[in-house]
């Protein structure tokens, strides 16, 4: 059974989970796992060793535990996975035992047992840890006078003086990338970083992305400061590197028949270094990509040893970026939208990228409207707190039925309710569960009336329109500040549904009627005669 460990996002605190021990995580300095924060318990959850993962079981604390992003109570956390305990975030990592570690020869090729001479040398290496323990191993067995043919910029008397140079590089490397956690300028820094410390001719940073896992480029610099395009990387190494999780390393690319490509012979590429940037979870997020144009048999196994171990560091950074970039979105839409939406919608707009952006789509929507009756006249002769108070228990419970049903609350207007079914997601059946709110509302305003005559308070009636059809959905405002709305005719046709209603009636239009799997008894009313429409339109009333 594989072993793992929970690395705290922050990266300053380690869980390990061994096998047959249970730690308890918590606040308390006698917890197995102290962590002093004040939004974790004293004894805040369980962690013990499972078959693929971590389990992961809450005890009943104040802030809750989640595994990326969704709230548990006892479940297995897998290899990538997040395990947050109040506010801290951990990231669950699988450790392989030291004798399943494949052995790594340095001259070994994927495409045989040796690399054609004077042609490239592809090195299939672990590049989470692999290089950075070489360069370690390397610092200890060095002997003689450092190479002078390797690209990075360290010098040393001895090997050893060069390897310890070269680990205090990585360290003030890694302190350097920390500082930055907006992506796009944390990928500038790691090229220029990379020209600082290696003679190459140019750098190019791609990132996996999208559901095609494209490689995307994002930065590519010569040494001039030049920015440049896609063509500055050959797609033959690109994709194999990614495809294979290989770190490569050509002497002569252009010769080479393993990576013929029109990009290669028009760029003249001699000697090149590509090398996957991987998450903690193993995933390939990216690659790093070095190249000279004009020598061959430039770069060496010491300068590909080095590209990795930068890389490993260099990924972390832009995980934890990604990271930041993300928890900074998902602030942004649930600061403006949880109010309006249901929890679990929330969440699912939270994930969605595209979703917060300015602008929308033409989509067909469920579009629901329920207004008190009378209540203009009501509240004349009302006190201003007795008005709040009513409103605000009325509009609590009513609320609370939509979401009940996922349904997306748009707005209040006065004593009126507009609410959605179908945006900003769709999901099978939004028309009948637009049709049970309504049903649920009438219920619960019935159980309320009743509650308040014993108190001795005025009781209200509401009218319900919904109608079906194809509206403008989509957020309006800032990036800071958005609104999410519906603008089209079958808005207008609902709220004018609605308007017909009279007290405890709920009027539906044809279309929405149409819509609904399990239809109500319903009565057909004469066809509506409604402004801005030419012919009368077709509607129902719900038997209750």
């Amino acid at each position: 059974m594989s072993t793992f460990k929970l690395i705290s996002t922050s990266g300053d605190q380690t869980i390990e989970v061994a096998q047959g021990k249970r730690l308890i995580v918590g606040r308390a300095a006698t917890s197995d796992v102290p962590i002093y924060d004040p939004t974790i318990s004293r004894q805040h959850a369980e962690v013990t060793l499972a078959n693929g993962g971590v389990k992961v079981k809450d005890l009943g604390s104040s802030n809750g535990t989640f595994v990326n992003g969704a709230k548990v109570t006892d479940t297995v956390a897998a290899a990538g996975d997040v395990v947050t305990f109040g506010k801290v975030a951990f990231r669950v990592r699988e450790v392989t035992p030291p004798s399943a570690q494949p052995a790594v020869d340095a001259q070994a090729s994927t495409f045989g047992t040796s690399p054609p001479p004077g042609s490239t040398i592809v090195r299939n290496v672990s590049v989470e840890a692999a290089a950075i323990k070489a360069v370690v191993e390397d610092a200890k067995e060095g002997k003689g006078k450092p190479p002078t043919d390797s690209h990075v910029k360290v010098g040393g008397e001895s090997a050893e003086e060069r390897q310890a140079k070269k680990l205090s590089l990585l360290l003030d490397i890694s302190k350097e990338l920390s500082k930055q956690q907006e992506v796009d300028k944390l990928l500038e820094k790691v090229v220029d970083i990379t020209f600082q410390v290696m003679n190459v001719d140019r750098v190019s940073i791609l990132m996996v992305e999208g559901e095609g896992a494209d490689l995307v480029p994002r930065i590519s610099k010569n040494r001039l400061g030049e920015f440049g395009g896609q063509h500055r990387v050959p797609q033959s190494i690109a994709r194999r590197a990614v495809t294979e999780r290989l770190a490569i390393l050509t002497d002569n690319a252009a010769t080479d028949e393993r990576f013929k490509g029109k990009s290669i012979l028009m760029q003249s590429v001699r000697s090149a270094m590509c090398v996957p940037l991987l998450a903690s979870s193993g995933k390939v997020i990216g690659i790093i990509y070095v190249d000279n144009l004009t020598a061959t048999n430039s770069f060496n196994d010491e300068d590909l040893e080095f590209l990795i171990a930068f890389s490993g560091i260099a990924a972390v950074a832009i995980e934890n970026g990604q990271l930041t970039d993300r928890i900074t979105r998902e602030a942004v839409v649930l600061s403006n939208f949880q109010r309006y939406f249901a929890p679990n919608l929330v969440k699912q707009i939270a994930e969605q990228k595209e979703s917060i952006k300015l602008g929308g789509e033409k989509k067909p929507v469920v579009i629901f409207f329920s207004d008190i009756r009378g209540f203009t006249s009501m509240s004349e002769t009302m006190a201003p707190n007795e008005i709040a108070d009513l409103l605000t228990g009325y509009f609590t419970e009513m609320v609370g039925i939509v979401f009940a049903h996922g349904g997306t609350l748009d707005k209040f207007m006065g004593d009126a309710i507009m609410a959605l079914w179908g945006a900003p997601i769709q999901t099978d059946g939004d028309a009948d569960k637009a049709m049970q709110t309504a049903l649920d509302m009438m219920k619960t305003l019935g159980e309320m009336n009743k509650k308040w005559a014993e108190q001795g308070r005025r009781q209200v009636n509401i009218g319900i329109g919904i109608n079906y059809g194809e509206v403008f959905a989509g957020n309006i405002g800032s990036d800071q500040r958005l609104e999410y709305t519906v603008i089209g005719d079958a808005v207008n046709v609902a709220s004018r549904l609605c308007g017909k209603a009279g007290p405890g009636e709920i009027i539906i239009s044809e279309p929405m009627y149409k819509q609904l799997k399990k239809k109500p008894k319903v009565e057909a009313t004469e066809p509506l005669a409604l402004k801005n429409k030419a012919q009368p339109v077709p509607a129902y009333r719900v038997k209750l």
